[in-house]
């Protein structure tokens, strides 16, 4: 490979007691070496016999053997694109194929996120592996080594799921997931920190074209002052405006609601999502408990009331993890659809979903005024860059007033 040089050397750096030095294969790149034990220990004397014009014996053995050595670096340095010190040493030193693999290494994941009972993220990781696997296929390969994962792989797979009809908001979502893996790999010593292809001036994730839109306080107005037609919309509805009240609580959050996490005065629980990932630092979520709130409790909420007992009877004790994630999926759906059904109906330009819920809360918020250290506290993010990305942009009505001040000599 252009750029790599190979050598077997006497490595004088290190004198053994009996007088002998160790023989190593050296690699070279980009000035920096590394060495890899041949298991040779030489004297001076020996090591000019074996380079000497007619070398005999062992000598010439010796010698034969250091160039196959050489040789055989030589081979599998013309097979690595791109060339990085890991990927060499795991083919020169024959380390397990599986370690070297990103498909196998991200479906090992998915098997220890399902055995934590994390079967939301083992589904999207799994969404992530089979696209992976789609790509390959079209590229006429299963395996995904490690040190082909380059900017340039990543960009031709972005070009791919574009051409497939995918927006780049999926694209993001898997190449999140295969940047776990990616970092694993490294903390696990199976790719060289240099050769990580993601980040500033190299290949950066999408984050997306569709801007995440939230209803105005008018619409919000609209579904509060709705006549929901029977028991079905009603739920829907008002399951709705406890996500919207509640800090925007995910539907997974609402489910796993219990009453020991509700006292007189608020509502206190920690984020399925955060569980696992903050163990050490979990973040409660502290709603104050408003009569709009409590009127929902009390028409949806399951009898008698016990600590123990889900709220909402969406779940029960005796679930798996696959059972609650089935229920909560179709609790989901349920509203989404009620709520379509209710946004066509008041004639809202924009679908109505759980999604939606959340968003404008934070939104809604941040056009009162409201902090964005405040917001991003209620809807239990770590970073304000995540709750500046909830925000949506603000209404016309408001971008105009602010536009005409441009003008407004008046004031000056």
């Amino acid at each position: 490979m252009i750029g790599v040089t190979t050598a077997v050397i006497l490595d004088k750096r290190v004198k053994k007691k009996d007088d002998t030095f160790a023989v190593k294969l050296r690699i070279t790149h980009q000035r920096v070496q590394r060495y890899y034990s041949l298991n040779v220990n030489l004297t001076l004397d020996e090591w000019e016999k074996v380079h000497g014009t007619n070398p005999r014996k062992k000598y010439k053995d010796y010698k034969v053997f250091f160039g196959d050595i050489e040789h055989r670096a030589i081979l599998i340095l013309q097979e690595l694109r791109p060339f990085s010190f890991t990927a060499f040493e795991k083919k020169f030193n024959n380390k397990t194929k599986s370690s070297e693999d990103a498909i196998v290494s991200m479906d090992n994941y998915i098997t220890m996120l399902n055995d934590e009972a994390r079967s939301g993220t083992a589904a999207s990781y799994s969404n992530a592996l089979n696209s992976f696997k789609r790509y390959l296929t079209s590229k006429g390969r299963k395996k995904l080594n490690f040190w082909d994962i380059t900017v340039d792989w990543l960009n031709q797979y972005e070009k791919w799921m574009v051409e497939q009809g995918n927006s780049l908001t999926s694209v993001g979502i898997y190449l999140r997931s295969l940047r776990t893996i990616v970092n694993i790999a490294i903390e696990n010593g199976n790719l060289d920190k240099e050769s990580y292809p993601f980040g500033k001036r190299k290949y950066q994730i999408p984050a997306g074209k569709n801007i995440k839109k939230a209803l105005s306080l008018s619409d919000i107005k609209k579904i509060v002052e709705y006549k929901p037609i029977n028991d079905y919309e009603a739920k829907g509805r008002d399951l709705w405006l406890f996500s919207y009240l509640c800090n925007g609580a995910n539907v997974k959050d609402i489910v796993r609601l219990k009453y020991k996490n509700i006292d007189n005065r608020n509502i206190t629980f920690t984020r399925a999502k955060t569980e696992r990932s903050a163990k050490q630092n979990h973040k409660l979520i502290v709603i104050v408990l408003l009569p709009e709130i409590q009127s929902i409790i009390d028409k949806w909420g399951i009898k008698p009331i016990k600590p123990e007992t889900y709220v909402f009877g969406i779940l029960s004790k005796n679930d798996s993890p696959e059972k609650q994630l089935a229920k909560t999926k179709q609790f989901t759906k349920s509203i989404n659809k009620q709520m379509k059904r209710i946004g066509e109906k008041l004639e809202i330009d924009m679908k109505i979903t759980t999604y939606s819920a959340r968003h404008s809360f934070a939104t809604i918020l941040k056009r009162s005024g409201a902090p964005t250290a405040f917001i991003s506290d209620s809807l239990g993010h770590k970073d304000l860059r995540t709750t500046e990305n909830y925000l949506d942009s603000f209404e016309s009505s408001v971008k105009e007033s602010y536009q005409k001040k441009l003008l407004n000599f008046d004031n000056d």
